[in-house]
């Protein structure tokens, strides 16, 4: 039979086709023979005509998938797209409105009497913009608190002010910087400018039905990580087929410093005309004429002005959803310092507005299949671990006394505060609630403390604790919780910063759709160096969880928060959350963020004498304060209290102390923005290393490492050998499982994704690869001998585990003054992630 010839295919022969296409849509030749002999309807076809016929079929689905992967997303941009028409009509309007207000002011002030002054003519300005912007609150007459009917009738004006500040002019809204608008983006993000309170708006594109998006926003404790406790005290079904719910909202403290806040409201859902869905909410105040609510025991009642979702059902499916979230937290009641974290539009939009957007989307590429974590573990799960992570590090944090915690009495110093349950099933779920059936369980213990932080990134700071745990973790206090959990716990320990020296793996579990949250498992690896630290030698797990550590996040808190757990880590292993939590206190500078690797060990060196270099200025392009929170728990025996008290007052001082330290050093007024030689703390031993690796360098091969006058000056030879665009660094000489690196230029530390003061931890085998480990010990010998060699391009890992190549390596002996051998130098040229 002619291959080229057409052929024509019986339903019957289709059939069967489809059938091994369905199980294999690419067989082998031997897979297509065996076929045709077991088929007898395909008898008569030739394989070759079998094989054109599985690849048109494979060409026929991926031009469907492609075709619906289009149509998917051309359904998106003309939603995005009539979005986008609708808030431009907004602003038109918006911008008729101010012209038409500026004409106005403009005949007034023609028309004031020439005697009048002006300061009068000031003050009519100003109340001006401030009856627009401030509109006074409107007191309604006494109604019948107890009337369904007086209830709906706050619902209704509810809905229109809702609907005036979703689709209206009611708040004069300013887009947040960096948030642009498209297909796969949140969408839309604004937030308000002088009104009363805090608000924030943001409209999207969802690709879930209206009734599924409205029942996840209802849950508000599943999606806003700062909601304690959501009770619905009253449910009143209205005529028009909606519902009207009366409900008490507590919230955690941000922070040690101020007390938490909550909310009594109504929440009104109905339907619309065009087949909306609406969950507007209000507080039932006073002024509304509404049934009193709880009393705030141990929290500040805050207000909740008209805010809630529209949701309009999208053409083709999915949702179009507005989000308002306007509150008036009641600022005056915290510390002056702390007032700038309950009067940003910035942070509510991050924590509650972007929360709730950011949650809906990942349910919707959960649901849809587009996301698949490793491990096997449900999305559902994963979810639920950040979850527990976060509403424990916040009970800890807050110390609700109807949680059982109470305050042990303070050594004499008030920097550190001791909290202790000895009832933890109030906070532990009782399915997880493991540790309390030990007979000798005495409860869990609760070190806090709080600092105000000056002209340091949160996010800078939050991803240095992660990547560089060995800087502020004790391993022995380590050792102490992750043997909790075994119900063996050993004698308390010191805290001993450092004695115990281990290094971390991070294990990748799972992450959100925007990358601003990941989960993950962390493995320290622990070392012995004498027998009786052997029962420390052991490797231990945490499950952990990082958030806002991406610097141009406006508004923006920074969040690490980690568990000790045990190698079987189950759905349902008992977690004991610690950790920090930095939320910025003034807006970002516009400057450029400072994207560089630190120099934290000359920077910390240089700070010892507490001194600044001269001609340092005293200003800062970084103009930032951050209040800092630390919460470390652990669990005791009842004849370990005091103890474990004490190892845990000490040891969050010691923290304080090392966070400090670290803020000392990222902080851009104490690092030089171009990072010269004087980062270097007058260092005459790194200008010294610096003359040592290019003389040797030449000496050895012949070639210039760098391009400039041999009599030049070892500042500038510091200089460029750090700003060379290869990555060069520097490790012992011994080949052995503990040459350490010492010293390696930026290119170097952006390469292992390290700082210089925790490049010392890294060791020369852990960066290589099994087949650059074989090259360079069999090139050793001819390094010792020759002075030098070219390595062939190859792969390493940076400290964070991510594989790096190479188009190749040269390695040379560095010697000193006195030409013995100093260390060994490698360079790696054309290097990049993969």
């Amino acid at each position: 039979m002619d291959s080229s010839k057409y052929v024509r295919y019986t339903p019957e022969q289709v059939e069967a086709l489809e059938r091994v296409y369905a199980e294999c849509p690419k067989p082998t030749s031997l897979k297509r023979h065996q076929l045709i002999r077991e088929c007898s309807i395909l008898s008569n076809i030739d394989p070759k005509q079998i094989k054109v016929w599985f690849q048109n079929r494979r060409c026929r689905e991926k031009q469907r998938k492609e075709a619906s992967h289009l149509q998917t997303v051309n359904r998106k941009l003309t939603a995005m797209n009539k979005l986008l028409m609708e808030e431009n009509d907004r602003l038109q309007k918006h911008v008729s409105h101010l012209v038409y207000d500026n004409g106005f002011m403009r005949q007034q002030l023609h028309t004031v009497n020439s005697t009048t002054t002006d300061t009068c003519c000031d003050s009519v300005v100003v109340s001006g913009q401030q009856q627009q912007q401030n509109p006074m609150p409107q007191h309604h007459p006494q109604r019948d608190a107890d009337s369904p009917a007086g209830l709906l009738a706050i619902a209704e004006e509810t809905l229109t002010e809702f609907l005036g500040k979703a689709r209206g002019t009611a708040v004069d809204w300013v887009q947040m910087i960096g948030m642009k608008p498209g297909p796969e983006s949140i969408g839309i993000v604004a937030v308000s400018r002088n009104c009363n309170g805090v608000a924030a708006r943001a409209c999207g594109l969802v690709s879930l039905e209206p009734m599924k998006v409205a029942e996840i926003l209802k849950d508000r404790p599943s999606w806003y990580r700062e909601c304690r406790c959501l009770d619905i005290l009253n449910v009143i079904p209205t005529g028009n087929g909606g519902t009207i719910e009366l409900i008490y909202l507590q919230t955690y403290a941000p922070t040690t410093l101020a007390p938490a806040r909550d909310f009594w409201t109504l929440r009104y859902t109905t339907s619309l005309e065009d087949g909306s869905l609406v969950i507007c909410e209000r507080s039932l105040t006073s002024n509304t004429g509404s049934p009193v609510g709880p009393p705030a025991t141990s929290s500040v009642r805050a207000k909740m002005l008209p805010s809630g979702f529209l949701i309009r059902p999208c053409e083709g499916g999915g949702s179009i959803i507005h989000i308002v979230d306007h509150i008036d937290l009641d600022a005056c009641s915290v510390p002056e310092v702390l007032r700038p974290l309950y009067e940003s539009s910035k942070i509510l939009a991050q924590k509650m507005t972007m929360a709730a957007f950011r949650y809906i989307r990942q349910i919707a590429q959960e649901t849809s299949g587009e996301i698949q974590y490793a491990g096997g573990r449900q999305p559902a799960v994963l979810r639920a671990f950040s979850q527990r992570l976060c509403r424990g590090f916040n009970n800890a944090v807050s110390g609700f006394i109807d949680d059982g915690w109470t305050i042990m009495g303070s050594d004499g110093v008030d920097d550190v505060t001791i909290a202790v349950n000895s009832s933890p099933s109030k906070f532990l779920d009782a399915q997880y609630n493991t540790l309390s059936i030990l007979p000798t369980f005495g409860g869990v213990l609760c070190a806090r403390a709080s600092m105000l932080l000056q002209d340091v990134c949160p996010a800078l700071l939050v991803r240095f604790l992660r990547e560089h745990r060995s800087e502020w973790a004790d391993y022995g206090v380590d050792a102490y919780s992750s043997a909790s959990l075994k119900a063996s716990p050993y004698a308390v320990p010191c805290a001993r910063p450092g004695v115990f020296p281990s290094s971390q793996v991070i294990l990748p579990l799972a992450q959100t759709v925007e990358h601003e949250e990941f989960l993950e498992v962390v493995r320290l690896e622990g070392h012995a160096f004498s027998p009786e630290d052997i029962a420390l030698s052991r490797d231990m797990y945490l499950l952990q969880l990082c958030s806002g550590v991406e610097e141009n996040a406006t508004g923006a808190c920074a969040q690490l928060v980690f568990a000790h757990i045990d190698e079987s880590f189950g759905d349902d292993a008992p977690l004991l959350p610690s950790g920090f939590s930095v939320i910025p206190l003034e807006p970002k500078s516009d400057s450029p963020s400072a994207a560089r690797t630190l120099d934290l060990a000359s920077t910390l060196e240089a700070r010892t004498g507490g001194t600044r270099p001269a001609g340092e200025v005293e200003g800062s392009s970084y103009n930032h304060r951050s209040v800092l929170t630390i919460a470390f728990q652990f669990a005791f025996e009842n004849h370990y209290r005091e103890n474990v008290a004490a190892m845990a007052r000490q040891y969050v001082r010691s923290i304080v102390g090392s966070v400090q330290r670290v803020a000392m050093a990222i902080a851009p007024s104490r690092l030089c923005s171009q990072l010269t030689p004087k980062s270097f703390p007058g260092s005459p031993e790194a200008v010294t290393l610096a003359r040592w690796i290019c003389r040797s360098y030449k000496n050895h091969t012949g070639g210039e490492l760098l391009q400039m006058d041999s009599q030049a000056a070892g500042d500038a030879v510091l200089k460029q050998l750090w700003h060379h665009t290869d990555s060069i660094m520097c490790c012992s000489v011994k080949m052995n499982d503990s040459a350490f690196f010492s010293f390696a230029n930026q290119a170097g530390l952006d390469m292992l994704e390290t700082t210089l003061i925790a490049l010392q931890d890294i060791m020369l085998d852990k960066i290589l690869d099994e087949a650059g480990r074989k090259v360079l010990l069999s090139e050793f010998p001819k390094i010792m001998q020759q002075g030098f060699a070219y390595l062939p391009a190859g792969l390493c890992v940076s400290s964070m585990g991510r594989p790096v190549s190479y188009e190749q390596a040269v390695a040379w002996k560095v010697l000193n003054d006195d030409n013995s051998n100093h260390c060994l130098a490698f360079m790696f040229t054309n290097w990049s992630f993969i």
